[in-house]
């Protein structure tokens, strides 16, 4: 195993990590973004401040290894995406004079206690529920006394130590281990104008993107293979915007927050569900049917009982490069358009639950089983990184 470094990637700037969806001016020509961004992004940005870049061989042999990104507070603590699961639970006789007694808030962090969805079964009384007999039931909420109701979901992101309590099976009940998105969205609209005239070029003259902007004290936070040229500024997304990467101590408390979600990246015989840290990939492979990507892969039909998750990561697609033709080596003809792969990314915080005695490999990922060098390269970034629970 590499020794790893972790670094605090604070932004000396607004963010901007455009989703992939094409647009163009006037219908369509509004980019949103990712945030926090896919691990290869983050990846190169950290990579060109290797303080030497060997040779052509050794970049080709994809040596490196990367954790993150993650999010850091001001008091170095480790933030992560809550697990889709947990719902809120409040008490009728907590809530406020005036309000409804069933008040249903969305994310909220005004709740007495958590818990979590379950598979679907008949004595629950969900019998209006109807779904394919070869998919997965639905998830839904475990039967509650007369007093409680579910107000919502807690808030977006969970300490890491709340994060291990869970997946040892304790449900998080201080509201301080939740946090909503630390970040708020900066409109960015661009506009071009005819040269010599008050009107906006009919071809590429507006279009509008959301960048990132993080909270006072909150960082990114990634860990990689190799110590870096640090503390040093680099570009990171899009717009030439700069951070500051600088190297964390490996005494602080970061650390042992880390170490302690480590330990769950094993699978034991205890093991009952899996939560995903970082973005991963679904194949689903039906004979005589093109590939196409789901929340998770087709040979795991037989093993799971249930999953929640959120819409996936779109990532890929045109490519503003253009390249020429390569025969016999020369390259020839003019430049052309440049397809990337576009792939659909579960999102992290997903959640699998599997049957009794039935879980995938113990090193398994939320990754193809086969695959060329990008296959590769995903690993050793580990995308699709599994922590499991009891």
């Amino acid at each position: 195993m590499n020794e790893f470094w972790w670094y605090a990637i604070d932004p000396l700037d607004v963010l901007l990590f455009r989703e992939s969806k094409p647009f163009v001016p006037g219908e369509g020509s509004w980019a949103k973004g990712i945030f926090p961004p896919l691990p290869s992004t983050v990846f190169h940005a950290l990579r060109s401040l290797l303080n030497y870049r060997g040779t052509k061989e050794q970049r080709l042999n994809r040596n490196l290894e990367f954790y993150g990104p993650f999010l850091l507070d001001a008091e170095e603590t480790l933030w992560l995406p809550t697990p889709k699961d947990l719902i809120a639970v409040c008490l009728k006789s907590s809530v406020e004079e005036g309000e409804e007694g069933d008040h249903f808030s969305g994310k909220t962090n005004n709740w007495k206690s958590t818990t979590r969805l379950q598979p679907h079964s008949e004595d629950q009384g969900w019998q209006h529920i109807l779904y394919d007999d070869n998919s997965l039931p639905p998830m839904v909420p475990p039967k509650l006394n007369d007093k409680e109701f579910i107000c919502g979901r807690p808030h977006s992101w969970i300490k890491a130590t709340a994060l291990s309590a869970y997946l040892k099976g304790k449900p998080p009940t201080n509201k301080c281990d939740f946090h909503e998105e630390p970040w708020g969205v900066q409109v960015l609209p661009h506009i071009q104008m005819k040269s010599g005239e008050r009107q906006v070029k009919d071809e590429e003259g507006y279009f509008t993107e959301v960048a990132i902007r993080l909270k006072p004290g909150w960082r990114l936070v990634a860990g990689i293979s190799e110590k870096l040229n640090s503390p040093n500024v680099v570009r990171l997304g899009g717009e030439g915007h700069h951070v500051m990467v600088d190297l964390l101590d490996k005494n602080y408390q970061f650390s042992q927050q880390w170490q302690e979600l480590k330990e769950h990246e094993t699978r034991k015989e205890s093991s009952k569900f899996a939560y995903l840290l970082t973005p991963g990939l679904g194949l689903i492979e039906e004979e005589g049917k093109p590939l196409r990507y789901g929340v998770y892969p087709s040979y795991w039909n037989g093993c799971l009982a249930g999953c929640v998750s959120d819409r996936a990561l779109l990532w890929g697609g045109v490519s503003q490069i253009r390249r020429k033709l390569s025969v016999g080596g020369q390259e020839t003809g003019d430049p052309e358009f440049a397809l990337l792969p576009q792939r659909a990314f579960v999102p992290p915080g997903t959640v699998y639950l599997f049957k009794f005695n039935s879980l995938p490999a113990s090193d398994a990922r939320l990754l193809p089983s086969e695959g060329g060098s990008w296959l590769e390269t995903f690993r050793k970034l580990h995308y699709g990184m599994l922590l499991w629970g009891n």
